[in-house]
Formats: structure tokens, sequence, C-alpha cells
């Protein structure tokens, strides 16, 4: 390989590094095995051609779906409150070709993955121990809870009158109770919209 061609790998892993060294620690995200996973992990292989310069800048990305890719703080963030290990069995709500599952299946025991409009409806199954949704909700459908084991976690954002927040939560006595815990700029998802309340 000439030296022109290891350009592109060298800048990547640079802008990587900025991306930790800058972004993620400085908000205290420094979980040595989360900034390790966000090192391993290719961000520009995750966003259209067009906008592999500005895979790694601290913003959300628009993708060709229309979906938007989390800022990288937002990533980091989910990461360390999810605390994945490999004795959990995980369900991720995002894209499973997408750069949170990428990052998760370094770190979980299993990962299942449903698109937002199939976690909205899909009823059965379940008993994950970690469920991780990748953008923010208004609601947390009934069925998409019951997938959640007895003693399991939840990590999502939360929509709240019009605010994002990261947020956490677990499941006991058969009901998840969610509690936000930071104030941050996650792409909302449409199909988790609350229901909508008649007022006179």
């Amino acid at each position: 390989m000439t030296m022109t061609e290891d350009r592109p790998a060298a800048s990547s892993s640079a802008a990587r590094r900025a991306m930790i060294d800058s972004q993620l620690r400085t908000s205290g995200v420094s979980q040595p095995w989360v900034l390790a996973a966000m090192m391993k992990v290719p961000r520009e292989d995750f966003v259209p051609e067009a906008m592999r310069d500005a895979a790694y800048i601290d913003r959300a990305i628009i993708l060709d779906d229309g979906r938007a890719l989390a800022s990288p703080l937002v990533h980091g963030k989910m990461l360390a409150e999810a605390a994945p290990t490999a004795q959990d069995k995980v369900l991720l709500v995002g894209d499973k070709q997408g750069y949170l599952a990428a990052l998760l299946r370094g770190l979980a025991g299993s990962l299942d993955t449903l698109d937002p409009e199939q976690a909205a409806k899909k009823r059965g199954g379940g008993a994950y121990s970690l469920i991780v949704i990748d953008g923010a909700i208004e609601a947390l459908p009934k069925p998409l809870a019951a997938q959640l084991a007895d003693g399991g976690r939840i990590v999502t954002g939360l929509v709240e009158r019009g605010v994002t927040r990261l947020a956490i939560g677990c499941k006991s006595g058969g009901a998840v109770s969610l509690l936000p815990i930071a104030e941050i700029g996650v792409p909302v998802l449409d199909e988790f919209a609350a229901a909508k309340r008649w007022s006179f």
C-alpha cells in the first residue's frame, strides 16, 4: 500500500481520536471500554458518502433513509449508561446494520434488532436483559416493554414537552419506569409518539 493510500485510514483514526478527546472525555464519557469501542468502529462507514468527511462532527447526521445518526456524544452516553456485558441478551431498536449496532455487537453477549416500526407493534418473544432504543420516544409501547425481562434495563432518548433527554429505566413487577438523566439532542422516533389526547 502506498503512502497516499494510507492517508484516509490515518485521517479516520485521527478523527476518531479527536472525537474521543474533544467530545466524549470533555463531556464525562471516560469509561475505557466505551472509548475503546468507539475508537475501533469507523463511524464514517455508517453515513452517506457525501458526509464521510463530517462523520465525527458533534451533531446528528441525516442518513439516506431520512433517519438521523445521533451525535457521537449521544451514542457514547447511551453505551455508558447501558453498560452491556457478555452476559446480556440485548435488543436494539434501530438499524441492524447501523453504527450503534456495530458498537453493541462487540460488547453484548447477544444482540437482536428491530426497526422502530416493528418494535412499536411486535408482540411475543422477550426476556431481554437490556433494551437500547436508538432515538427519542414520547411513549414506550406495551409490546416493547413486554420484551424486557423482569429486572432488565432500558436506555433510550425521551421526549418531554419538546425537549429530548437521555433516560434510563428498569422493569420491576412487570412495569417499566423511565428516569430522565440528562438533556441532550437525541433524534426523535416518530413511531413512538404519545397518543393524542382530546382537550376542550
